[in-house]
């Protein structure tokens, strides 16, 4: 497969860049992760007027119709920039849902809502400790109504509707629905994560209504096809954050000297900068993968979506540990921005299932590739 971005693509990632570094400096970062803000809402507006959330939304539901070769370019910048607002979860997940398994009354409600930033999506599957499957379900829809908790949903408070994995009424499999979050069946307790300029909560849900999203017992299926899009997604934000830590790490180097040379002229810094692009440049590799089974919708995704999403997950964690040690002392140290990227490279790590959840599917789906 020879696969590169096109000149549009290109055009989009300059304009994503240029935006975000005027929108998004390490100060708006760093506001939210002091203090008191769950998001931040006025970099989330303009990203909304800049046309994001509406990028792969069909136009006759308010959107712009454009390609998954748009929204991984802005995946990638919005990961350059450690943005704080909640693009995963509303456009990679809660808007990929409603697209793959809607109705056309819910996709004629929900969309433009989405598209126009009136609405903020989040999904809820995870119940506690471990990975949930289909036969572990606690979660309960019986009598239009949905009962039992969810944990650690990202951006759950902020959101208007969530889509949520649950047991079917009929007993038989799970099922996906969807939930507006403004009701009194609906509860949230905040958790404290290793990124606070993220956000996070349990969810309770106490005979909350809810519509069924797609056929009945189908939703594991279903589940399966969004965590696959929804990874190539997230790994190309987690290559654009790990791509930053290696220009932040090579930028330190170049500038900080030591016994009156530059400590990027030294072989072990050389050697931690060599093995971070290397990293990174395996995981472009894969996240290319990715984004073309994406696209078009190739049979090939599964094994596509597992490969970007542990190459890219281990890039983005040891680029942004690295990032630390170039820095030194300095690295440690609250005033510096290394942090910001390693908190993000651990909360992305586990955001749709651990890094051993998707190393076991790129097992299974290599096997499986192997057979055919």
């Amino acid at each position: 497969m020879n696969f590169e971005f096109g000149e549009e693509q290109n055009l989009l990632r300059d304009q994503a860049r240029g935006f975000l570094t005027d929108n998004c400096p390490p100060a708006v970062v760093r506001r939210v992760l002091e203090g008191d803000e769950l998001y931040a809402e006025d970099l989330w507006q303009k990203i909304v007027e800049m046309g994001w959330t509406a990028v792969v939304i069909p136009e006759e539901y308010g959107g712009l119709g454009l390609s998954y070769l748009e929204l991984v370019v802005i995946a990638e910048e919005l990961g350059r920039a450690c943005a704080p607002v909640p693009f995963g979860s509303s456009v990679y997940l809660a808007t990929q849902a409603l697209l793959a398994a809607g109705n056309e009354t819910q996709k004629g409600h929900w969309l433009p809502k989405l598209a126009a930033g009136e609405a903020i999506g989040s999904f809820a599957y995870a119940e506690g400790n471990g990975q949930t499957n289909a036969a572990s379900l606690q979660t309960r829809f019986e009598g239009g109504k949905l009962s039992g908790h969810k944990v650690v949903v990202a951006d759950a408070q902020i959101s208007q509707l969530m889509i949520v994995v649950a047991r079917s009424a009929s007993g038989d499999g799970a099922s996906l629905y969807l939930v507006p979050t403004d009701q009194e069946g609906v509860s949230f307790e905040p958790v404290k994560t290793l990124d606070p300029a993220t956000n996070h909560a349990n969810v309770s849900f106490n005979g909350a209504s809810a519509e069924l999203l797609g056929s009945e017992g189908g939703g594991w299926a279903l589940l399966e096809q969004l965590l696959d899009g929804a990874a190539v997604l997230y790994a190309w934000e987690q290559l654009g954050g790990s791509d930053r830590c290696l220009e932040m790490a090579k930028e330190y180097a170049m500038g900080r000297y030591a016994f009156g040379r530059p400590i990027a002229s030294y072989q072990a810094i050389k050697h931690k900068l060599a093995n971070m692009y290397v990293k990174n440049t395996l995981a472009r590799s894969n996240a290319y993968f990715g984004a073309w089974a994406l696209n078009t919708g190739a049979d090939e995704l599964p094994l596509a979506a597992a490969t970007a999403r542990v190459g890219s997950t281990e890039a983005y964690y040891f680029s942004s540990k690295e990032n630390i040690q170039t820095h030194g002392g300095m690295g440690y140290t609250w005033e510096f921005d290394c942090q910001f990227y390693y908190r993000r490279s651990k909360v992305l790590a586990v955001v749709i299932g651990s890094e051993g959840f998707w190393q076991e599917k790129l097992i299974q789906a290599s096997a499986q590739a192997d057979v055919a």
